[in-house]
């Protein structure tokens, strides 16, 4: 279940940091949030707490087209659903 909800937030991550569109620092942050659901050394609920915690400190950015915002926000409801 946990995986599914990760493999969500990923492919959300991955339209961010391949989108020209976007400013370089949030393209930044998707890919490291996107790093750090992949990464194989922490439970995926503690995964998912750290990429929230990356995405939310990027989502108060004042020159985040709208589009992105919305993906951001979409990508921490479904990691929130994430439990060990």
């Amino acid at each position: 279940m946990s995986s599914d909800k990760m493999t969500q937030a990923i492919n959300v991550l991955q339209r961010i940091a391949d989108d020209n569109g976007v400013p370089r620092n949030i393209r930044r942050a998707a890919s490291e949030a996107m790093k750090m659901l992949q990464g194989k050394t922490y439970s995926d609920a503690v995964k998912a707490a750290n990429a929230i915690s990356i995405l939310e400190e990027c989502g108060q950015d004042p020159n985040m087209p709208l589009f992105a915002r919305t993906a951001i926000w979409q990508a921490i409801s479904i990691l929130e659903q994430v439990k060990d």
